[in-house]
């Protein structure tokens, strides 16, 4: 089929063509971007965390004043959690994954170096962190026991602090991102104070408890040999069965509240981690859903569009359509012509709606720090436009190819 008489056509139509081009090209250009963000939130919420999740419970507890015995006192409490039934380890940390705050640190790789070279979050552990979260440990090893120090001998005045801290673990990723290529066990870098803190293991994934550094710091994680008190974060993780979490939940809140009368347990932060992590991808869960109904929206509105305008120019090229069919054209022609018509407008559209996507994804990375928009999403919405115009031509199109020959007779 021959494009110049259907260029000629539509150049006799230019604002009804200029309304539909616009038309796609929008849809084209916010589909492309939405659906990439939709794409981003996905990732983030099936992230991988590294934790046992469906086997960890929380407990947040405080004290009342200042309790001079706090060490003492989280020793006993480890002790009667790990004791309870169905309980299978317990820890206490300063920090757990999915809340809104973390304690974060600089990394310097040499110790006169002014700028971090990577920001990264801090857990402190005590002998049972590992076992407990259910971390894999996939270079070095875990710590030793000559390696844990007290939370309390740092807070010391300077001359009676230790020396520094004797080891950490990392992630993997943290570990590429300070020494790509190589291995990071026995590797040092400058962290708190100014003595070197030596790589003793590197485990597979640990996830920050925030969304501190955007997604591609998630994992910008490592751990300190340091035993805290219950009163640094109040963070009691218990690991348990997953059908007996929610009966170990209540058990050790109830042994809690005996086992300390000055205590407050945090009543809203007292979950299961499934249901931490629930809670902290509820806001991407409902943007990507959000951004869905967006999508479909938008391609049900350019759908009615195109059929719209095709229908309209059915009804105005009837006499046309029925002199062509009269000399001979068959009905699959006419419906080709009409799909190539579509297809063009919509190839048009879609130039356009790319050239705006990518525009439109430079501003989001100067606003909100999204990531560069993939090339392949660019095919991805061109194709779903291109198909969704050749589906919402096809029926103007083949009430336009059954218009009979007798048509053009009757209107001569």
């Amino acid at each position: 089929m021959e494009i110049r008489p259907i260029l000629s056509t539509l150049m006799r139509h230019k604002t009804a063509a200029a309304l539909i081009v616009l038309e796609i090209a929008l849809t084209c250009a916010i589909i492309c971007n939405a659906l990439f963000m939709i794409g981003e939130r996905i990732t983030q919420v099936n992230e991988v965390s590294g934790l046992a999740e469906d086997e960890l419970v929380r407990i947040q507890i405080t004290g009342i004043g200042n309790d001079a015995d706090a060490e003492a006192q989280t020793r006993s409490d480890l002790a009667l959690l790990r004791g309870l039934p169905g309980v299978t380890d317990a820890t206490v940390i300063n920090q757990v994954p999915f809340v809104n705050s973390s304690w974060n640190s600089g990394i310097r790789l040499e110790q006169e170096q002014q700028q971090s070279s990577a920001n990264a979050t801090v857990y402190m552990a005590e002998d049972r962190f590992i076992e407990t979260l259910g971390l894999r440990i996939v270079a070095g090893r875990d710590f030793n026991a000559d390696e844990y120090l007290e939370f309390e001998a740092l807070q010391a005045p300077e001359d009676e602090r230790p020396p520094g801290i004797p080891g950490t673990i990392v992630t993997r990723a943290l570990a590429e991102r300070l020494f790509p290529g190589q291995d990071a066990v026995g590797k040092t870098f400058y962290s708190w104070g100014d003595e070197p803190i030596r790589i003793v293991g590197v485990v597979e994934h640990l996830v920050r408890p925030s969304l501190q550094g955007g997604p591609t710091q998630r994992e910008s994680t490592m751990v300190f040999p340091i035993r805290t008190a219950y009163t640094v974060g109040g963070n009691y993780v218990i690991r348990t069965s997953p059908e007996r979490r929610a009966e170990v939940l209540a058990a050790a809140t109830e042994a809690l509240r005996g086992n300390g009368p000055t205590r407050i347990i945090l009543e809203d932060n007292t979950k299961t981690v499934s249901a931490l992590r629930d809670e902290f991808y509820q806001q991407p869960r409902s943007m990507a859903w959000l951004l869905g109904i967006v999508c479909i929206a938008l391609l049900l509105v350019t759908a009615l569009g195109i059929v719209g305008l095709a229908s309209f120019w059915v009804q105005q090229r009837t006499k046309q359509i029925g002199v062509r069919r009269a000399l001979g054209a068959t009905k699959g022609q006419i419906l080709r012509y009409f799909q190539t018509e579509n297809f063009l407008l919509a190839t048009i559209g879609i130039v356009i709606g790319m050239l705006l996507a990518y525009g439109i994804n430079q501003v989001l990375m100067g606003k909100y720090e999204l990531p560069r928009l993939p090339l392949y999403y660019l095919p991805i919405g061109a194709l779903a436009l291109w198909l969704l115009g050749q589906a919402a031509v096809f029926g103007p199109a083949r009430r336009a190819a059954a218009v009979p020959p007798a048509i053009a007779t009757r209107s001569v």
